[in-house]
């Protein structure tokens, strides 16, 4: 199998990260084609980047999904889930749909920890979409963002885990999202430091669109075709379906 592997950020450093413990997961079963925004914000922290990330993702679509089984919208705010899910031909799984669903299959309430102040309300928006705004205990977020935590992970591990914590103690999270690209592989860590089961949104996504991929393609909504102007060729061509 192929999956399509999308970062919609547009730090190299992240999606070689992110493709080394996806591969890691997912050994000879598949092979993962890492895809880094073409344009965009460094790192997604706030609505305006999150909006310009839904359109570097559907770039990226067109780009390089050819051939590709499967795609993995590997950001925790899945920008431009749904608009993928109606043009790709395949599955498009997102990363924090995939951790949520998770959790509440752990757990009859679950909290999120992530890097950067602006996600909160983001993502409370976010699982309210996904109706599960009431298995969501809450939100907590740390003052580092995500690309500041994958610079230094070393320096974030403590605030990730007083949060963690915090959620399972005062919120009354059943399971925790440690949720984010940059923080893929943390979870283990701070594990040992929360009384409940703390899951890496990165894992719980490679292992959902490894069972999509496997599942084969799910029907589509139907696009009309969009002509276009100012977009990148491979984009405009997909949009007008040719």
């Amino acid at each position: 199998m192929r999956i399509l592997l999308i970062n919609p950020n547009t730090s190299p450093a992240v999606t070689a990260l992110l493709a080394g413990h996806v591969q890691a997961m997912s050994g000879d079963e598949a092979a993962f084609v890492p895809v880094t925004g073409r344009f965009g914000a460094r790192y997604i922290a706030s609505r305006a980047a999150s909006a310009v990330a839904a359109h570097a993702a559907l770039d990226a679509l067109a780009e390089h999904g050819a051939g590709c089984d499967a795609v993995y919208l590997a950001c925790f705010g899945d920008p431009g889930l749904f608009a993928l899910r109606e043009i790709a031909p395949v599955p498009v799984v997102g990363m924090a749909q995939a951790a949520c669903e998770c959790a509440c299959a752990q757990a009859d309430r679950f909290g999120i920890v992530t890097g950067g102040a602006l996600w909160g309300p983001m993502l409370t928006e976010l699982v309210a979409g996904l109706g599960l705004a009431e298995r969501l205990s809450g939100i907590r977020t740390v003052a580092p963002t995500g690309g500041e935590i994958a610079r230094d992970p070393e320096a974030a591990l403590g605030l990730l885990a007083a949060a963690c914590r915090a959620c399972a103690e005062e919120d009354g999270a059943g399971a925790v999202i440690l949720g984010g690209a940059a923080l893929a592989g943390l979870a283990g860590r701070i594990q040992p430091a929360v009384p409940v089961p703390v899951l890496c949104s990165v894992e719980a996504g490679t292992r959902a669109v490894l069972a999509a991929a496997r599942a084969g393609a799910s029907p589509r909504t139907v696009h009309p075709a969009t002509e276009s102007v100012g977009l990148g060729l491979g984009l405009e061509r997909l949009l007008a379906g040719r």
